[in-house]
């Protein structure tokens, strides 16, 4: 997800259960945004550390589409979502400062857009088939930085689900044959900022967040043909940030970000805990082990940011009490901690922050919730992408196309930068001995 200050990072986080257990990031599945761990992390020796144009590039994709959604893929098939602009209202002027109310710019109503699902080769790079989801005029807006596919796919092995925000929900099998579609209704978001909070899976469940301005909830759909199992509503406004199927030591939870935290039993979906986090609104997804998980909302003018560590095992509300840092199900709280765009990394203990306006790096300790290190790279553009770590290294490619490579752990240094001629704003998706990259103009695969 992705968000300068006037609009909703939308790179979403997906996490799927049970079914992907056999999936992980030394396959070639990457099933969905952040990968089937929802961690970003992997450990392969068949990886490269450095590529750049005509360096370590097997094979590109050209797009014509738009979409920030990540690329997810499952065998030797790749899945990307995309949207084409048919017929688009041309640029209005920026009109001068007035006391006036502002009028809410319709103009979107008269574009005409193709919304796709492309499925690529990923060992030659080439199309194997493309279906068109809708074509038509949007339901609501999207900021002009916003694409209408910024929701990532998700695969079971079986199908692709896609999400195209207020545009629908769309089931294909691996031939590009269309299973089922469902239409879960429009919804004006903050300032027509758009969508991004992705789809997850859970054993035969299809689960969707739909956070906006008029009525906000959470679904659970079949997925064998799109039947709503259970709805919850939510008190919440907008938000970006994609639920996580936390598997802990205790049991299985479906975890939604948002000013107030709140887990599900993902069968039924009754409220495990909650948890008020203060701040101004969630993108960042969270990152868990067995024992906790760490959850973030980041600040704004009138409200501070937060990080929580949550226990494995809570229960009704483990909000801390006014002035107090930890609860019954709170381990920490860290309102320092920056929460920005970016989702967060785990790895060996410690939590990093990376990128975000300005190159910010931070490092935390998972277990206290105490600050390791601040510092700043040099040279970073703004990020929007999820970071990854392989072999204790940490990569974050910023939205100019440059991937800075760190050093992990407690001392803060930069080992390289690789840079693509691209802007980039989608997450990796991660396989056995290569890294698919999703720019603005071309789909990349990169391998030694």
């Amino acid at each position: 997800m992705n968000q300068n200050n006037r609009f909703g990072s939308l790179i979403p986080g997906i996490f799927l259960g049970s079914v992907l257990l056999l999936a992980s990031c030394s396959t070639n599945h990457w099933p969905q945004f952040r990968g089937s761990e929802n961690n970003m992390v992997t450990a392969n020796t068949n990886l490269p550390d450095d590529w750049g144009m005509g360096k370590n590039i097997r094979w590109t994709f050209d797009l014509s589409g738009t979409g920030w959604s990540s690329p997810v893929v499952w065998g030797n098939k790749v899945f990307i979502a995309s949207a084409f602009a048919e017929k688009k209202s041309p640029v209005k002027p920026e009109e001068p400062e007035s006391d006036e109310p502002e009028k809410e710019d319709t103009s979107y109503l008269s574009d005409i857009y193709r919304w796709e699902v492309t499925c690529i080769d990923l060992k030659t790079g080439k199309k194997l088939w493309e279906q068109v989801a809708r074509k038509g005029s949007p339901r609501v807006g999207a900021e002009s930085g916003n694409t209408y596919a910024s929701e990532t796919p998700v695969t079971d092995g079986k199908r692709i689900y896609v999400y195209f925000g207020m545009t629908g929900v769309y089931c294909y099998d691996f031939d590009g044959k269309l299973i089922w579609q469902k239409d879960l209704g429009a919804y004006p978001t903050l300032n027509n900022w758009g969508t991004g909070s992705s789809p997850v899976l859970y054993k035969d469940l299809l689960f969707i967040q739909i956070d906006n301005e008029k009525s906000s909830f959470l679904i659970a759909l079949s997925t064998a043909n799109g039947e709503e199992k259970w709805r919850a509503d939510r008190q919440e406004k907008t938000n970006y940030s994609t639920p996580v199927i936390w598997k802990n030591k205790t049991r299985d939870e479906l975890v939604t970000a948002g000013k107030t935290a709140r887990s599900y039993d993902p069968a039924t979906g009754k409220i495990l805990w909650q948890l008020n986090m203060g701040g101004e609104m969630s993108i960042s997804s969270p990152v868990a082990d067995q024992e906790h998980l760490y959850i973030g909302i980041g600040g704004g003018r009138d409200a501070k940011g937060n990080l929580f560590a949550v226990k494995a095992g809570a229960e009704g509300d483990i909000t801390p009490a006014e002035g107090q840092r930890i609860s019954k199900g709170v381990a920490w709280s860290q309102p320092k901690a920056e929460v920005g765009s970016t989702s967060p990394l785990l790895l060996n203990g410690l939590i990093y922050f990376l990128g975000g306006r300005g190159g910010k790096m931070a490092c935390w300790d998972a277990a206290t919730g105490d600050s390791v290190y601040r510092s700043k790279a040099d040279s970073m553009a703004s990020c929007w992408a999820s970071p990854w770590a392989n072999n204790d290294k940490l990569f974050i490619t910023d939205e100019k196309g440059t991937t800075h490579i760190f050093k992990a752990g407690k001392k803060f240094e930069v080992l390289s930068r690789n840079k693509l001629d691209d802007k980039f704003w989608s997450s990796v998706a991660i396989t056995e001995d290569a890294y698919i990259l999703k720019g603005e103009k071309s789909l990349y695969c990169i391998g030694k």
